[in-house]
């Protein structure tokens, strides 16, 4: 089904809400208005710079998701939401608990009954594979805004109102991740490494947008929808930025995995493969799971099933890495030799 003609971002002035936010209006000639909801008005001014965003289609507007009645007032006249405003850093989730839970958890709560009181339609939620057997706060926050948006697809009574969540891995070269740390450590020559045998996920800001979308085109409601992405080892990004220089071990950071997790094998009983990604349907659904599933050629994984960074079949090598590092970071980049 189309996007809808009026589509609210929260978070919209961080990486994926001004990506998304220029995806359509470079793209999307069917979205007539846009809401950017945030609540930094510095970044809010920033983004009003580019002259892409001096769109008469954009409204800029200030709030915070933990405030209920004005995440109700943003939402007038809106038909779909793509909620990416949360708190994300894991060691300040585990230095401010409460915070992250007022943030990612409440707020969470208080868009879907801000959505259940007005005339939106669709809303898409972004997780993160922390919130997969998580072991931080981060991620058990996540975990739990998942749960909401599934089960609030039983709230919605008559309503033409769904809800569904998008998962993936890590954005390449997102703020605070290890491609950005590592560009800037070559330049001492060392780089700091928790674990030699750390695996991650990766996805770029582009395909994640792009599921996304597809999620909003498709979704019947409850899903959670996971990409097929590549995986990367971190002693290859080492290599791909800076062949030869020192690597400091430093340990692995409190609430950190050593591999990432995107479906658990608990999760595996419910999840189809769709081809170019996974879904995870809902336990409780007003639809038949294989109604879904021949509607859209799914089938169902094997039992015991699980997607793990360090068990994947497909893998990013050191020029692969280096390629997407030129595309979606910086585009004079060049590896430092320290050989």
């Amino acid at each position: 089904m189309p996007l809808g003609a009026s589509i609210l971002v929260t978070g919209g002035t961080g990486s994926f809400g001004r990506a998304f936010v220029r995806r359509l209006l470079e793209a999307h000639p069917e979205v007539t208005r846009i809401v950017v909801f945030s609540r930094d008005e510095l970044k809010q001014f920033e983004m009003q710079q580019e002259p892409i965003f001096r769109s008469p289609k954009l409204r800029f507007f200030i709030g915070d998701v933990r405030d209920g009645a004005r995440l109700r007032r943003a939402l007038e006249g809106v038909d779909t939401v793509v909620h990416a405003a949360a708190l994300k850093q894991v060691p300040a989730a585990e230095q401010n608990p409460m915070e992250a839970i007022k943030t990612n958890v409440l707020g969470a709560q208080n868009l879907i009954e801000a959505a259940l009181d007005s005339n939106v339609r669709r809303v898409v939620a972004l997780s993160t594979d922390k919130a997969a057997a998580p072991i931080n706060l981060y991620g058990a926050t996540k975990l739990c805004a998942d749960k909401l948006f599934t089960a609030a697809n039983q709230m919605r009574g008559a309503r033409d109102l769904r809800f569904s969540v998008v998962r993936y891995g890590n954005v390449m070269g997102s703020r605070g991740s290890v491609i950005p740390f590592f560009l800037e450590a070559r330049k001492r020559g060392v780089l700091p490494i928790t674990h030699p045998e750390m695996t991650r996920f990766s996805i770029t800001l582009g395909e994640g947008i792009g599921l996304v979308v597809s999620a909003l085109e498709t979704m019947w409601g409850g899903e959670i929808f996971v990409p097929k992405i590549p995986s990367y080892r971190i002693l290859d990004v080492a290599e791909a930025i800076a062949p030869g220089a020192e690597h400091q071990i430093v340990g692995i950071r409190p609430g950190e995995k050593l591999h990432e997790e995107m479906i658990t094998e608990a999760d595996s009983q419910m999840t189809y493969d769709l081809g170019d990604r996974y879904v995870i349907l809902p336990a409780l659904a007003s639809w038949k799971a294989e109604d879904f599933a021949a509607a859209h050629g799914a089938t169902p994984v094997p039992r015991g099933f699980s997607y793990r960074s360090n068990e994947n079949t497909e893998w990013l090598d050191v020029e692969a890495i280096r390629a997407l590092v030129r595309a979606h970071v910086d585009p004079t980049f060049e590896p430092t030799s320290f050989a």
